[in-house]
């Protein structure tokens, strides 16, 4: 699969380390602590740096979707679930039993919530459109705050919507 490279985006929302080889990105995840800064391969990879440009334009407003090759490691159950969530449109919100019946069975609503929690690639696919059942916020593995952040920014983009939470 190739040894991930590693680098770092200072978004509005914090420090955003990625990871990636040449043919995908494997990681985006958000730094709140100096010790999880990874000194690994050195070297930018071109879809590393596409990725920070998205992610760039993504929070200026100007990209609703990311055209990038992701990968992370994980069982069957949990690439459904991570691809599940690259089906949650822009500007939208689903719940955690919504994610349970996509996957055909509402008995995985947990199952399907801890692995939400696992998403390795923030932003790109987007955990933070998973909300509780009542509409209210629950779980981000970046933050509560972030999580509200990222929703407000891409409900404001997409309905002209100021607050949402």
């Amino acid at each position: 699969m190739g040894e991930l490279h590693y680098t770092y985006y200072e978004s509005p929302i914090g420090l955003l380390k990625i990871g990636g080889t040449e043919h995908y990105i494997g990681e985006v995840t958000f730094v709140d602590n100096p010790d999880q800064l990874t000194h690994g391969e050195p070297g930018i990879t071109e879809i590393m740096h596409q990725c920070t440009e998205q992610l760039i334009e993504f929070f200026h407003g100007s990209r609703r979707n990311f055209e990038l090759p992701v990968h992370q490691e994980g069982t069957d159950f949990q690439k459904r679930v991570w691809g599940e969530l690259l089906e949650i449109p822009y500007g939208k919100t689903i719940s955690y039993m919504d994610l349970a019946k996509r996957l055909g069975d509402p008995k995985v609503i947990r199952a399907a919530a801890s692995t939400n929690g696992k998403n390795n690639i923030a932003i790109i696919v987007p955990c933070h459109r998973v909300i509780g059942s009542d509409r209210s916020l629950v779980g981000y593995a970046g933050g509560m705050w972030r999580k509200k952040w990222l929703l407000q920014l891409e409900f404001k983009i997409a309905h002209g919507v100021q607050t949402l939470f």
